[in-house]
């Protein structure tokens, strides 16, 4: 065997030995990155936020989550991408990431948008200065109303000339970082149109009630004289009753709210016969706008009121009420129920 022959075969010995070198890598490599494809990623506890910011490409995330410790290969993650199809998919904002999380979950993640929210709960029976202030303490809610009058913030909302009692619903809004003040009372607004719409169109028949927004307002009123939910019905049937026969509705609540700041705890005579536009002791028929936030249950109920003779109500001081058909038997109420509770 001369020399060149000798080496000739050394090179092919090389060649092969390379083959195989690169077959076990590549073996290797597509084991490896079949076991990040699922393995969890680097996260503890109770997860980890992480925020994509707009405009961020899938590499510059998995770079950053590689330089926190968090993803073991980014070239990888970019390679699952490419496999999925989703590599320019990934949505911007603020996620919770969970432990026990493995890259093609988090990828579904990003690509779906399932950004971390927050929660606000505007509380039935509220005012919308409590509305106001409740938005304004939540530290993830951007601010954009807070030097405006109210007669500007319904001009921001759209509904200039609107009077913003009681057309924000009562509920839990959940929303991402970044949303504002105005979007989050958009979208209260929206919501007790539709519901207000919705009670109004299954209203029962006969009622004193000539449009939807005295519904509401009569709803409000509901809201404000009773937290017991069995007693709502019976609350607007006294007061539906009442508007019938022309009596006034003489209820606490409406002279509470039309004292305004000056209320502290205590009706007096003489605030029963203030003259003030929402005292239902001097004026007749319902107040001329909401008291506060009704729930979709009172606004059922001032639609829905039910039947009886009952023309009269008073606190037992047990949370409920004992209502009476007569003013005999009302009077005889308040001496069991509050007077002598008074006293006590």
């Amino acid at each position: 065997m001369n020399r060149t022959t000798e080496q000739r075969g050394g090179v092919i010995v090389a060649l092969l030995l390379l083959i195989v070198m690169a077959t076990a890598a590549g073996y290797w490599l597509w084991h490896d990155y079949q076991r990040f494809r699922s393995a969890p990623l680097q996260i503890s506890g109770q997860g980890v936020n992480y925020q994509v910011k707009p405009g961020t490409s899938l590499m510059e995330v998995a770079n950053d989550l590689s330089e926190k410790g968090i993803l073991r290969q980014p070239f990888y993650l970019r390679a699952l991408a490419l496999d999925m199809g989703v590599s320019n998919k990934i949505k911007a904002g603020e996620y919770l990431i969970p432990a026990n999380t493995t890259p093609v979950m988090l990828l579904d993640q990003l690509v779906r948008g399932k950004v971390l929210e927050y929660s606000l709960t505007l509380i039935e029976g509220w005012t919308f200065k409590q509305a106001l202030a409740a938005l304004r303490n939540h530290p993830m809610i951007v601010q954009t109303l807070t030097s405006l009058s109210t007669e500007q913030i319904m001009e921001r909302l759209e509904h200039a000339g609107v009077y913003p009692e009681g057309r924000f619903f009562p509920d839990t809004y959940l929303f991402p970082r970044g949303t504002t003040d105005t979007d989050v009372l958009k979208r209260a607004y929206q919501r007790m149109e539709k519901v207000l719409a919705q009670e109004w169109q299954a209203r029962a028949e006969g009622l004193p009630l000539k449009t939807p927004y005295e519904a509401l307002i009569l709803a409000s009123i509901v809201e404000r004289e009773t937290g017991v939910a069995d007693e709502r019905t019976q609350v607007a049937g006294v007061f539906t009753r009442r508007l019938q026969k022309g009596m006034l509705l003489q209820t606490d609540p409406t002279v509470i709210y039309g004292m305004g700041d000056s209320y502290d705890g205590n009706i007096r005579r003489t605030d029963l016969r203030a003259d003030t536009p929402y005292n239902t002791y001097v004026h007749p028929g319902l107040t001329p706008t909401p008291i506060a936030l009704p729930g979709r249950a009172s606004i059922h109920a001032a639609l829905h009121p039910a039947d009886g003779d009952a023309l009269y109500f008073v606190a037992t001081g047990q949370g409920g009420h004992y209502f009476s058909a007569t003013l005999k038997e009302h009077n005889q109420a308040v001496q069991k129920y509050q007077i002598k509770r008074n006293k006590n």
